[in-house]
C-alpha cells in the first residue's frame, strides 16, 4: 500500500523530498579562521579566512569596515592578498555565502594589525655640546626577516649645506633592535638633523624605509 502512494506521489514533491534530504546532510556553514596573524607595512601578504560546510562553491565579502590600504579579498578562494601600506589596527566584518537555495551566509568580525617593517626613534635626542651635535638612535626590525641595515644621520644647515654625524651598514636579526650614537662639529649654524635607515631583504628583493627628523633647528654658535 504505502509502495503505491509512493509511486504515484506529484514529481514536484519527490522534488522537494530529495531537496530536504540533501539539506539534512549537509554540513553546517562555519568558519575556521577565528583571528588573523598581524602584518607589516611592504611585506607581500597572503592569508586564508576559513570557512567550511554548506553547499559548496562558496562565496567571501567585505561586509563591515575596511581592509587595510593595499589588501584586498578574493571573493572565490577567501584570501586576503596584497602589501599593506599604512600602520594601523584595521577591523572588518566578513560574510560567507554558500551555493544553496535559498543561500546560508554566516558572518564574523575580524581584526588585522599592520606594523611598520622598520622603525627608528631617537634614544638621546640631538643636541648641542659646545660646537658638536651629538645624539643616538634606535633602529627595531619588526619583521620575520633578517635584512641589511644602512642608517646615516645628517645635519642640513639653513642654506642646504648637509653634514654627516653617524653613518653605519649592518646586519640585523628579524625582532632585534640596534642603538646607534652619533656625533660631529659641523661648524656655527642652524641645523636640522635627520636620520634615515634603509633595509633590504635580499632574498625576496624587499626594501624599507624609516625617517625620523627634529622638530626644531638646532643652534651652534659662532665661537668667541
Amino acid at each position: 500500500m504505502v509502495r503505491k502512494l509512493l509511486r504515484h506521489l506529484p514529481v514536484t514533491l519527490w522534488i522537494v523530498l530529495v531537496l530536504i534530504v540533501a539539506s539534512s546532510a549537509q554540513t553546517r556553514l562555519t568558519f575556521t579562521t577565528s583571528s588573523l596573524p598581524n602584518a607589516t607595512v611592504g611585506s607581500n601578504l597572503q592569508m586564508r579566512v576559513g570557512a567550511s560546510g554548506g553547499s559548496e562553491p562558496l562565496t567571501w565579502k567585505v561586509s563591515g569596515g575596511k581592509l587595510p590600504p593595499g589588501l584586498k579579498l578574493s571573493a572565490a578562494k577567501g584570501t586576503i592578498s596584497g602589501t599593506p601600506t599604512a600602520t594601523g589596527t584595521y577591523n572588518f566584518e566578513v560574510t560567507v555565502t554558500d551555493s544553496s537555495v535559498p543561500p546560508i551566509q554566516v558572518q564574523r568580525e575580524f581584526e588585522l594589525v599592520v606594523t611598520a617593517a622598520l622603525a627608528i626613534d631617537w634614544k638621546q635626542p640631538p643636541s648641542v655640546h659646545g660646537e658638536r651635535l651629538e645624539g643616538s638612535v634606535t633602529v627595531n626590525n619588526f619583521t620575520g626577516q633578517n635584512f641589511t641595515l644602512t642608517v646615516i644621520v645628517m645635519a642640513v644647515n639653513e642654506i642646504g649645506r648637509a653634514t654627516a654625524l653617524g653613518y653605519q651598514e649592518f646586519a640585523l636579526p628579524s625582532g632585534a633592535e640596534h642603538v646607534i650614537t652619533f656625533g660631529a662639529s659641523p661648524g656655527p649654524g642652524s641645523y636640522v638633523v635627520h636620520a634615515d635607515a634603509v633595509a633590504e631583504v635580499g632574498s625576496t628583493n624587499s626594501i624599507y624605509r624609516a625617517r625620523k627628523q627634529t622638530a626644531d633647528p638646532l643652534v651652534i654658535q659662532p665661537p668667541e
